[in-house]
């Protein structure tokens, strides 16, 4: 089994139930899905029998089907009220499958505002989130907000987005975080070294707070630092190096965290194995803690811990741009 919860975005095709073979075939230790179709809106409903094979082969082979990633077609935050609500219907869908297929987060792109503003833009996030909350009572499943890299109108790409979002939300013990380093990188974050990634990670703990940091997309970057753009590349290929990944796998708070591979030719393919191989040698025998990182974060465990149910002070949204 790979270490450091080391995985891959693997492709289901010939069924749900083939993720978990091309999994065990790269002996991975976390997975990412797509229950159905990433660019369309009608979807087969998810057969049982799949879904419970699914399940058996995670049990069998001790993969952990960690994370289901949305339809790049939702947006809560649409200014047209019917494709807001036909995104509101396809998420609905996507909880109801990653639940039955025993996903664990379902990682979600905030949404884009189309000009309404991002104050604007986030109530509707959440409102929506609240909405999908109350149709879902009792999911194991929690919604990993993913930070954007900020193209366009795209909320996220600031960590005050996500975090006025978690903060407007009722039920916030169902929203954690998926931090993905290319986004991260392209919105202006610099995590180039580890005393960039120390003190990213210090910013990221003060605004949000890194216990609700529940998963990583490993990803490196083809355009540079505040770019704004979203193109992955392969690990060590791009304008990230490597420097970034070391800090993040040799970082003892994140250790246990399910880390997955999103970069070209993927799926499960022979490049994913190379950038697998990639990270892996990046692993050190002892785990400091990364240069400029606050002590009192560098100590929080590996798992992510429940968030706390009454919301910290509001914090106004940022609109300076990188």
């Amino acid at each position: 089994m790979r270490p450091h919860g080391l995985g891959v975005h693997v492709s289901v095709a010939g069924g749900m139930a083939t993720a978990i073979d091309r999994a065990e075939a790269l002996d991975l230790a976390s997975i990412q899905v797509f229950t159905r179709n990433a660019n369309q809106w009608k979807a087969r409903p998810l057969d049982p029998a799949d879904a419970a094979a699914f399940r058996d082969g995670a049990k069998r082979t001790g993969v952990r089907t960690a994370m289901a990633h949305n339809s790049y077609l939702v947006n809560l935050a649409a200014t047209d009220p019917e494709l807001r609500q036909k995104s509101w219907d396809a998420m609905r869908d996507e909880m109801e499958r990653a639940e039955s297929l025993g996903i664990e987060y379902l990682v979600m792109h905030p949404g884009a505002h189309c000009g309404l503003g991002e104050d604007e833009g986030i109530r509707l996030i959440a409102e929506g989130i609240d909405r999908l909350h109350r149709a879902c009572p009792g999911y194991r499943l929690k919604i990993a907000l993913e930070n954007a890299a900020g193209q366009g109108t795209c909320i996220g790409h600031r960590f005050e987005h996500l975090r006025a979002i978690l903060d407007a939300v009722d039920e916030k013990k169902r929203l954690v975080v998926c931090f993905d380093t290319c986004h991260a990188f392209a919105a202006g974050y610099d995590i180039r070294t580890r005393d960039g990634f120390g003190k990213v990670m210090d910013e990221f703990d003060r605004i949000i707070g890194v216990e609700r940091l529940a998963c990583f997309h490993l990803n490196d970057s083809k355009k540079g630092l505040g770019c704004r753009v979203d193109r992955h590349e392969h690990i060590g290929k791009g304008e990230l190096g490597t420097g970034a990944f070391s800090a993040l796998l040799n970082d003892p708070r994140f250790r246990e965290h399910p880390k997955v591979l999103e970069t070209p030719q993927g799926g499960g393919s022979p490049e994913d194995g190379k950038n697998l191989e990639a990270l892996e040698r990046l692993i050190e025998r002892s785990l400091p803690a990364p240069r400029g990182a606050n002590p009192k974060t560098s100590k929080t465990p590996a798992a992510p811990a429940p968030a706390k149910s009454s919301p910290a002070p509001r914090r106004a949204v940022a609109r300076k741009k990188r």
